[in-house]
C-alpha cells in the first residue's frame, strides 16, 4: 500500500445531480481506502450537510455497485452557500458566512482534505474554502459543460445522448403531423447541449446563447421549408437562447438562492411567435430535468471514474487547491482560483457550428 501524507479525507456532491456522480465517489473512496490507506468520509447534501454536520463514514462496501447508478448516494444541494447562508435573526432572515463553522465539523472529525464534486457554484465555494487553508481537490461535474479549465465534464454526454434519443422520437411526430416542433434543452447560458443534441438529431435550427437570434430569420427559415415540400422542421434550443436586443425567459425566481433564476419556457415562447409569423403548426416540448437523469453513458462512467482516481492522486501527493480537468486527450489540473464561478461558452467559430451551418442548418441569424 502506497503512503500518503493525508488520513483522512472527505468528499461531498455539489449543486444539480447529475449522470456520473456516484463513479466519482466511487473512484474517490476506493482509491483513498485500497491504495493510501485512508478513512473516507461522505458529506450528506452537499454544503448543507457540510454546514450541519452531517457527515458519516463512507466504506468501500458502501460504494459498491454504484457505478451505474444515476444521481448520487450522498445527496445534493444546490442553494446552500457557506458563505452567504440564509439564517434567522431576530426574526428575520439574512444572509451569513457559517465557513468557519464548516472547517470545525471538518476538523472535529480530524479530516484533513476535501474532495468537492460540482460545477462553477461549487467550485466558487471550493476555492474560497483553500483561501481559507482547507486542502481542496476539485471534480469538474455539470450536464451543461460550462466550466471553464476542462475540455468536457462528466453528465454532458448522457444529457446529450438523452436529448438526441427525444429529438429522434419526435421526429416521427412532426413528420406525421406536418408540424413544426420546438425541443427545449438545459444548458442555462452555454449552449453545448443543444448544439450537439441538435447536431446530433438533425435538427433544421439550432438557437444558442452564445448566437442571439431573429425571430424573423427564423420564421422565414421554417415557412421556407414548407413551402419547398419540407412538410415539417425541428428547432432544438438552450433555456438560455435570446433573441436579438432581447432577455432570456424566466421560468420563475427563487430568492435569497445563491443562483435565484431559473430559466425555461423559451420553447413554448418561440412556439407563438412562429405560428403567429407563419400559420404553422407549432408545439413545444420541453426536456428538463429528463435529461440529468438515469443510468450514465459509458463515456461519462469511464471520465468520472479518472477524474476521480486523479483527485485522490493529487492529495495523496501533496497537491492541493486544483481542480481535476481532462484536457487535450489526458488528465491534467488546473487551479481552482482559476475557474470559481466562469462559465465557458461555445465559440462562435466552434468546427461543430461550422459543420452544420455548411449542411443547411440555420442558428437564427
Amino acid at each position: 500500500m502506497a503512503k500518503a501524507k493525508l488520513k483522512s479525507i472527505a468528499v461531498l456532491t455539489g449543486g444539480g445531480d447529475c449522470p456520473g456522480l456516484n463513479a466519482v465517489i466511487r473512484a474517490v473512496t476506493k482509491t483513498a481506502i485500497t491504495r493510501y490507506g485512508m478513512k473516507v468520509w461522505g458529506i450528506q447534501d452537499g454544503y448543507l450537510g457540510l454546514i450541519e454536520g452531517r457527515i458519516n463514514p463512507l466504506t468501500y462496501e458502501d460504494t459498491s455497485n454504484i457505478l451505474t447508478a444515476g444521481g448520487t448516494i450522498l445527496g445534493t444541494s444546490n442553494t446552500s452557500n457557506p458563505f452567504k447562508f440564509l439564517v434567522e435573526s431576530n426574526g428575520k432572515m439574512k444572509l451569513k458566512d457559517v465557513s468557519d463553522q464548516c472547517v470545525a465539523n471538518l476538523k472535529e472529525r480530524g479530516i484533513e482534505a476535501l474532495v468537492c464534486i460540482g460545477g462553477d457554484g461549487t467550485m466558487a465555494s471550493a476555492a474560497a474554502f483553500a483561501k481559507k487553508g482547507l486542502p481542496v481537490i476539485g471534480v469538474p461535474k455539470t450536464i451543461d459543460n460550462d466550466l471553464v479549465g476542462t475540455d468536457v465534464t462528466f453528465g454532458f454526454d448522457t444529457a446529450v445522448t438523452i436529448a438526441t434519443e427525444a429529438i429522434d422520437r419526435i421526429h416521427t411526430t412532426a413528420g406525421s403531423h406536418h408540424r413544426v416542433m420546438i425541443v427545449e434543452v438545459m444548458g442555462r447560458y452555454a449552449g453545448w447541449i443543444a448544439l450537439y443534441a441538435g447536431a446530433a438529431g438533425g435538427a433544421d435550427v439550432i438557437l444558442l446563447p452564445e448566437i442571439p437570434y431573429r425571430s424573423e430569420a427564423i420564421c422565414e427559415y421554417v415557412l421556407g421549408r414548407s413551402q419547398r415540400g419540407k412538410r415539417f422542421s425541428i428547432v432544438v434550443v438552450s433555456e438560455g437562447a435570446s433573441e436579438e436586443d432581447g432577455e432570456v425567459v424566466v421560468r420563475k425566481r427563487i430568492a435569497n438562492s445563491p443562483d435565484p433564476i431559473r430559466l425555461g419556457g423559451i420553447a413554448n415562447k418561440l412556439a407563438e411567435d412562429i405560428n403567429e409569423e407563419t400559420g404553422l403548426d407549432c408545439r413545444a416540448v420541453v426536456l428538463g430535468h429528463v435529461q440529468r437523469g438515469g443510468t450514465p453513458t459509458p463515456h461519462d462512467r469511464t471520465l468520472a471514474t479518472m477524474l476521480g482516481h486523479s483527485a485522490i492522486e493529487l492529495l495523496a501527493s501533496g497537491v492541493k487547491n486544483r481542480l481535476v480537468v481532462w484536457k487535450d486527450g489526458g488528465l491534467s489540473s488546473v487551479p481552482l482560483a482559476r475557474v470559481a464561478g466562469k462559465v465557458k461558452k461555445v465559440p462562435k467559430n466552434h468546427p461543430l457550428i461550422t459543420a452544420a451551418k455548411a449542411i443547411g442548418t440555420s442558428f437564427g441569424i
